[in-house]
């Protein structure tokens, strides 16, 4: 009678270890800075990715089990962002913005939501053996990061968005049971024996750098047919640098590639020259050279292109042979 006592409590123990969750769990996450490094609004930036890192860990269990946890993460518009504002989220230096994203997708036509729950969430699932003593699982997942473009007037600077607290945080919930394999929790907020939240705080920074757009625009002068070189001849063409908003520039002017001294002249290619100069005002009277803060023309950068009118003038002179006059002169830019 004594031995059949024992086998039948054995049974009974046996049967009810499956059923009864003796576990705890724990999942934390940590994020990985969104970089975007220095570039200039005419160059723009490269996209980036950050990594989230995750783990979960379970104790207390006394036989072999495995543990299932779903995650689920939220990034909001940060702490110098607008608010809930997502699309675009902003990063800021000083009162100054510049515009950019984050991805769930390579393609990035997936914002990343601030929902940790219903159709727009980021969720993983995660599954892990869990030995005598516990036991963990990790994972990560990607961050794809860009700048927007079209972003000309962004101001020259260092910008960031620091995310914190709900901000960028993880929900999460996890089943555990004593030996085999639980169910799924339903979700990252229901079902399954213990749930949590965890914080995983970053940086977003990008750096504008003052700059002037290498593909600026550039008229030609022409002073037309012309018949005995007797009276002034003038006209005018535009040149439009495209330089950073606020970004002080110098636009220069050389002799071009005939000049004798400082008197520009035009080649027919046989030895016969026709002069003519260059200037930055209307009246003629200043000449453009390519001595910084001496004779060049000076502004300030909007990031938009501007306009800027070189006014030529052929003087009288001996009207050399007829034929097709021509120079070239190097315009420099200055920032």
């Amino acid at each position: 009678m004594t031995a059949h006592y024992i086998k039948a409590a054995l049974l009974a123990a046996l049967i009810a270890l499956p059923t009864a969750a003796q576990a705890a769990t724990t999942c934390s996450a940590s994020m990985t800075n969104v970089n975007f490094g220095a570039s200039d609004p005419f160059t723009g930036w490269t996209g980036v990715t950050a990594t989230i890192n995750y783990q979960c860990t379970t104790s207390g269990l006394s036989l072999l089990a495995n543990a299932r946890a779903k995650l689920c993460f939220g990034i909001g518009s940060g702490n110098q962002g607008s608010g809930s504002m997502i699309v675009p989220r902003r990063m800021t230096s000083g009162a100054n913005e510049l515009r950019f994203n984050l991805y769930q997708d390579a393609g990035h036509s997936l914002v990343w939501p601030t929902a940790v729950e219903g159709a727009d969430k980021y969720e993983v699932a995660l599954q892990y053996s869990v030995p005598l003593l516990g036991g963990s699982g990790s994972g990560s997942v990607t961050v794809y990061g860009d700048v927007i473009s079209g972003q000309n007037t962004a101001i020259p600077g260092s910008y960031s968005n620091s995310f914190s607290g709900i901000g960028a945080f993880m929900v999460y919930r996890t089943n555990e049971q004593l030996l085999g394999t639980p169910s799924w929790p339903t979700n990252c907020t229901s079902g399954g024996s213990f749930s949590g939240i965890a914080s995983f705080p970053f940086t977003a920074s990008a750096t504008v750098e003052a700059s002037c757009n290498p593909s600026f625009s550039v008229q030609n002068i022409s002073f037309g047919t012309q018949g005995i070189l007797s009276s002034n001849i003038d006209t005018t063409a535009i040149i439009a640098p495209q330089c950073t908003n606020t970004t002080p520039y110098q636009i220069g002017l050389d002799n071009g590639q005939n000049a004798t001294g400082n008197t520009r002249r035009m080649h027919n290619g046989a030895g016969k020259y026709v002069s003519y100069e260059l200037y930055r005002d209307a009246a003629r009277s200043q000449r453009w050279g390519d001595t910084l803060n001496s004779d060049t023309l000076a502004d300030i950068g909007t990031g938009s292109a501007q306009a800027q009118s070189v006014y030529a003038r052929t003087a009288p002179q001996i009207t050399p042979p007829q034929g097709t006059y021509s120079d070239t002169v190097t315009v420099t830019i200055y920032y």
